[in-house]
């Protein structure tokens, strides 16, 4: 993995900690991949699998 500085907002980092705090997450980074994760799933993932998809079923017809 790489090392990433970002700025953030007291209040997002408040929230982060709160998650950590209740046990749903071991750490801040843990919280920030996961988050990032499902964003590219969601925003950049799906729609390259679905065109991935349309291209494959275009070709098998």
């Amino acid at each position: 993995m790489r090392l990433v500085t970002v700025h953030l907002p007291v209040e997002f980092l408040r929230g982060l900690d709160e998650l950590v705090r209740l046990q749903k997450y071991s750490t801040r980074s843990e919280v920030i991949r996961i988050a990032i994760r499902d964003l590219l799933k969601e925003e950049l993932w799906h729609d390259q699998l679905i065109e991935s998809i349309s291209e494959e079923l275009e070709n098998t017809s």
